[in-house]
């Protein structure tokens, strides 16, 4: 299994009073990782007719994760279906697992709001970078 991986430092505006990362800051995180993992394998969320929706995230947090803290985000493909794509996140913070999530995207007709099959050029790209790894 091939994991993007993407380095960022934890910026004071996405902590909470606490101190620590504000519970929703890190799906930004993953965001700007999936974009430079998509720009890496040159699929830009920009195919004529076609969106990809975000249609379930969730994260799990596995210690703290604080202001200035430098880490960095493996990028994988849990689950690869016909007409989504479950995009898998490994936070690593001083080489631990700091926390982990995913998002499903769906392949969507923009006039239709259907769901449709992944364009195969895109699929093709997407295939190198499933993981086994729960």
């Amino acid at each position: 299994m091939t994991a993007f991986s993407w380095t960022t430092r934890i910026l004071f505006v996405d902590t909470d009073a606490s101190g620590r990362i504000h519970y929703t800051a890190l799906f930004r995180f993953f965001e700007a990782a999936e974009i430079e993992f998509f720009r890496s394998i040159d699929v830009l969320h920009s195919h004529p007719g076609i969106s990809f929706p975000r249609v379930h995230v969730e994260c799990d947090y596995r210690s703290a994760i604080k202001y200035d803290d430098l880490l960095t985000i493996e990028v994988s493909v849990g689950r690869l279906g016909n007409s989504s794509a479950q995009l898998k996140f490994r936070v690593v913070k001083n080489n631990l697992e700091a926390a982990r999530g995913n998002v499903v995207i769906a392949s969507l007709d923009k006039t239709t709001q259907q769901s449709v099959p992944i364009p195969p050029s895109v699929r093709a790209k997407l295939e190198p970078y499933l993981s086994d790894v729960e």
